[in-house]
């Protein structure tokens, strides 16, 4: 067992599932993306699922965490395994949803092709990973006083409201976007790349939300690597909405006909 699968061991075993308001949001969200896909009585795969807070949202549910004692608090099926390898048969699944997990996955691309293998035709994933995750999060830079840093750690905190602003992050994810539907229209529409930029996850101490990231990921790149398959994107319909998305859930539906383009 590796430092992350211990990491989220001791996680489960240490603390009580708490209902809050921002899990009452997503569960409302989820809720709507069953009855909207009539989800209710067919089979679903939620990666991720924890202690299986969502598990009663449809009758067919089928839980996939990565750590094996989260399957203690889960009713309904359940396996222990990562998002970039389900242990499914291809096309098992008319519906995925998964919250606030893919930014933990080493490689996140895998587990977008993964979760287009173990859906049906037609079928609809609900994604929703923490967006931009921040590389800073990892030491808690932005909740533990100045004097645990040295110099260095002093410039990088000070950093941070910069960084963190709207308009900073807007000059560099503008430019960025327009350069990757650009090179996706020149292509030829042909499938794109996933680009993410990797994070130095922290297994040991949990500073703050997300300390424990291993990626951070634009939903435009998201959006954008599934268009370029083939896939309709019901959550930002037009290139406008896809351009100008900031955060929260995405959903995609994969093609009716052949199969999604690799």
């Amino acid at each position: 067992m590796n430092r992350k699968q211990l990491f989220y061991e001791r996680q489960y075993r240490e603390t009580e599932y708490a209902t809050t308001s921002a899990g009452h949001t997503e569960e409302v969200a989820l809720q709507q993306f069953v009855n909207s896909y009539d989800l209710g009585d067919k089979r679903v795969l939620e990666i991720g699922c924890g202690r299986g807070a969502f598990e009663h949202l449809s009758r067919r549910w089928f839980g996939l965490d990565l750590a094996s004692s989260a399957g203690v608090y889960v009713h309904r099926p359940f396996v222990a395994a990562t998002a970039d390898a389900l242990p499914f048969k291809p096309e098992s699944f008319s519906g995925v949803w998964s919250v606030s997990v893919l930014e933990h996955v080493g490689d996140p691309e895998q587990a977008l092709h993964e979760i287009g293998r173990v859906l049906r035709r037609g079928g609809v994933a609900y994604l929703a990973p923490a967006w931009h995750c921040r590389a800073w999060a990892a030491d808690g830079y932005s909740v533990r006083p100045w004097s645990d840093f040295p110099w260095t750690g002093k410039l990088i905190k000070a950093a941070i409201p910069l960084r963190d602003a709207f308009w900073f992050r807007a000059a560099y994810t503008i430019p960025v976007r327009l350069w990757r539907e650009a090179s996706f229209f020149i292509g030829l529409r042909k499938p794109v790349r996933f680009r993410y930029r990797t994070l130095k996850a922290n297994y040991e101490t949990y500073w703050c939300t997300d300390a424990d990231a291993s990626n951070a990921m634009d939903p435009h790149e998201m959006l954008l690597w599934f268009v370029s398959r083939g896939w309709q994107t019901p959550s930002h319909p037009t290139w406008l909405k896809r351009f100008l998305v900031r955060h929260g859930a995405i959903v995609v539906r994969k093609p009716d006909g052949a199969s999604a383009r690799q």
